[in-house]
């Protein structure tokens, strides 16, 4: 799913991967076991090479390159269980779907400002809002809420439509756990009885605060942390209902 993701977001900017997807998984399979990883993060990406500079990237080579390291938590352990503190960002999402709906390097300039001035400021994690006021997404994470048993996520007009995100909407769904996509606003936030993020690196990952509000208990619902258990069980092989969503190693 991510490599087609890729392959999706390259065509959007007219780059032609040199590769195909099967060869690109192998190539990402080949690197994890030479570099003889048991657990790690895994990034392709692609880039045009230097031949010329300037606007005009046309007639570049295109090149491929695949990184993996061991990231053992992208969040502190302790605040992954217990939750993350979140500011409003001043910098909002791009109103532009080709940046905010895909992987494209450039956009995550915006994500980096958001991040460090949410750090700057005591915090974990920035929320970013669109242009129209609505909740867009963190700086690299999909955000839920839960209020009275029912699950809530904003549209994808303006945020990314993350694998992780598709992922806890199919394991909701699964537990017979309504889940709507539409525009949230800040105060829905505040009112929420649970909060979480979700994404490749920070899995699902609980909000206990806004803009120094608490939400909910301020502390992980049992909503957040069913879901955060099943995944976690998944991604580490544990769960044979969602074998099909792994790629054997």
């Amino acid at each position: 799913d991510h490599t087609r993701r890729l392959f999706d977001a390259a065509s959007k900017v007219n780059i032609d991967i040199p590769y195909s997807i099967e060869d690109l998984n192998q190539i990402q399979k080949d690197t994890l076991k030479q570099n003889k990883l048991e657990e790690a993060y895994i990034r392709p990406i692609v880039f045009f090479g230097s031949e010329e500079l300037g606007l005009r990237a046309s007639d570049l080579s295109v090149n491929v390159a695949v990184a993996c390291w061991e990231w053992p938590s992208y969040m502190d352990p302790e605040k992954k269980k217990n939750g993350i503190s979140i500011v409003t960002s001043p910098y909002k999402q791009y109103e532009n779907p080709l940046y905010s709906n895909n992987k494209i390097v450039g956009t995550y300039v915006n994500s980096i400002m958001a991040l460090h001035d949410a750090l700057a400021r005591g915090s974990d994690e920035a929320l970013l809002m669109d242009i129209k006021g609505n909740i867009s997404e963190g700086s690299g994470e999909n955000l839920f809420i839960v209020k009275n048993g029912d699950i809530f996520t904003p549209t994808t007009e303006n945020c990314l439509n993350g694998i992780t995100r598709q992922s806890i909407i199919k394991i909701a769904s699964d537990l017979n756990l309504k889940v709507k996509e539409l525009n949230l606003q800040y105060e829905d936030l505040l009112n929420a009885d649970e909060a979480f993020f979700t994404g490749t690196a920070v899995e699902v990952t609980p909000i206990s605060k806004v803009d120094d509000r608490v939400i909910g208990s301020g502390k992980i619902g049992s909503t957040t942390q069913k879901l955060q258990s099943i995944f976690e069980d998944i991604v580490s092989a544990k769960n044979n209902q969602y074998k099909d969503w792994l790629y054997q190693i």
